[in-house]
């Protein structure tokens, strides 16, 4: 895989800026930092190169100037709001954060509910996290919110929320979502620490829109087509432009409400406003880090018709109303490109044609296209994967790395013990079988050691593959896209 950022000069030269942000403001900073820290695959896929952790190893190069406080909505607990890409709650979550974090060695200072307004399942959580010694806080709906700044940044707003204590100079804002309250705490924070007699300041982490990059370049159009569904727009900033003449990108959400921020920021520092633009707020520094422009322009095409075909399936499974189909197709419009430059795809529904059945293509690292067509045995995801560790490992066509033998036992316990309908294999079971097979045939072992070499490959379903195959082909770091169309005429699909 052609590489087109450098995660280390990125790391290092993020954690820099920070420092001198740090410094900018007295010594301490309450940094909002959005978007996924752990694992961004939307960065990893349009900066090839980019590591999916790259922002907590970051947070490494800060460890110990910095600490982690968590914000979660009181509304969303109560709404059991649930995260899309791990299918848990944002309270759950906030326990998943907490791990994740240890599990790096940063340290988690406490977590704050917003908005909260005697809500009992916000008690309850609040009273779950102390008793596992975890340091909760409130903050409570301020009326008005964010137009009466007279009343927000007074005692009867910011000075009504619990001050948290924080001990360090860089202080993390992060939460597990949007819309949680991070630039509030941020702010309610610099607030009630002004009044402590503390100079502190606030700015903005997020990876995407890029500021220092074009507005139509394919990596900020790909972030576009990922956040079609919010209504997000890249736009150049006007406030920027009239400060300094110099055109960057931010987007529609952040310059709506600059002006309020301002505002509000002129209120918290007794009349003066550090930052002149939204662009000002911002310390991203990954559009200096793009070592290859063109292979980032690429992979961004790539990703702007993954997330076309995303777009077109939550439709059909009536995940959405389909608005963003249509504007991902403008954004597919802009740059150049057409479902049909997917090319994985083209063998796909070749496969399909030919045989009448369901079809499924994988591109190799090398450019090599593999594919899989539905039989008794095995679905096309299943066989497809077989084909591609064979080729991978170097293995004949001819030999199976799954005798009938092996395959059928496994048939009649889905369908006659376990009540299931459709025996043939997903792809997670065809793996627990060649993982066991590996045990006494070296060749199964030898197909199982090339499972690594996926991560990266592109994919192709001609029919939306099941919850249960499509997490396999994500765990793999497989890119997956599938035709909107169920392979029956079923009404319910698990």
């Amino acid at each position: 895989m052609k590489i087109g950022f450098s995660s280390e000069k990125y790391r290092k030269m993020q954690a820099e800026h920070i420092k001198e942000r740090i410094e900018q403001f007295g010594g301490k900073l309450y940094l909002e930092f959005g978007g996924k820290l752990f694992d961004d695959y939307h960065a990893s896929r349009v900066l090839p190169g980019f590591e999916p952790d790259n922002k907590v190893k970051m947070l490494l190069e800060l460890k110990d100037k910095a600490e982690i406080v968590i914000a979660i909505c009181a509304s969303d607990i109560e709404k059991n709001k649930v995260r899309g890409d791990y299918g848990i709650t944002y309270d759950l979550d906030v326990l998943r954060l907490i791990d994740a974090f240890r599990g790096y060695g940063l340290y988690v200072g406490s977590v704050v509910i917003t908005q909260f307004a005697g809500q009992s399942s916000a008690e309850s959580f609040q009273q779950r996290l102390e008793a596992l010694g975890i340091r909760v806080y409130r903050h409570y709906p301020i009326a008005g919110y964010p137009a009466d700044v007279e009343k927000i940044v007074s005692d009867e707003g910011y000075g009504k929320n619990e001050f948290i204590e924080t001990t360090r100079p860089l202080v993390v804002v992060t939460a597990p979502g949007p819309g949680s309250g991070k630039m509030a705490t941020c702010l309610s924070q610099i607030y009630n620490e002004r009044k402590r007699g503390v100079s502190a300041g606030y700015a903005k982490f997020e990876t995407f829109p890029i500021w220092n990059l074009p507005l139509k370049h394919p990596v900020n159009v790909a972030y576009e087509a990922a956040t079609a569904d919010l209504n997000d727009v890249n736009m150049i900033d006007p406030f920027h432009l009239e400060a300094y003449g110099v055109m960057t990108v931010n987007y529609n959400r952040d310059v709506e409400v600059f002006p309020v921020l301002r505002t509000l920021f002129e209120r918290v520092y007794d009349g003066e406003c550090p930052y002149k633009s939204p662009t000002d707020m911002g310390v991203n520094m990954a559009g200096n880090c793009i070592v290859d422009d063109e292979v980032c322009c690429e992979a961004s095409k790539n990703e702007i018709i993954r997330r076309y075909f995303a777009a077109l399936c939550n439709r059909t499974k009536g995940l959405s109303d389909g608005m963003d189909v249509e504007k991902i197709k403008i954004l597919m419009n802009s740059v150049g490109v057409t479902e049909n430059d997917r090319i994985c795809r083209k063998e796909a529904l070749a496969r399909f044609e030919e045989t009448g059945e369901p079809g499924f293509a994988l591109q190799l690292p090398d450019g090599t296209i593999v594919t899989g067509k539905t039989t008794k045995l095995l679905g096309a995801a299943s066989a497809a994967l077989l084909n591609a560790l064979k080729q991978l490992g170097g293995i004949n066509d001819r030999i199976r790395l799954l005798s009938p033998a092996i395959i059928e036992p496994v048939q009649d316990l889905k369908v006659n013990h376990l009540g299931g309908h459709n025996p043939r294999l997903h792809t997670d079971e065809v793996l627990v079988a060649l993982s066991i097979s590996a045990a006494t045939n070296p060749v199964a072992e030898i197909a199982m050691q090339q499972l690594e070499k996926l991560k990266g490959c592109e994919a192709h379903s001609t029919v939306i593959l099941s919850q249960v195959d499509e997490n396999l082909m994500k765990k793999l770091g497989i890119n997956l896209t599938c035709e909107p169309v169920y392979q029956t005429k079923k009404l319910y699909h698990k």
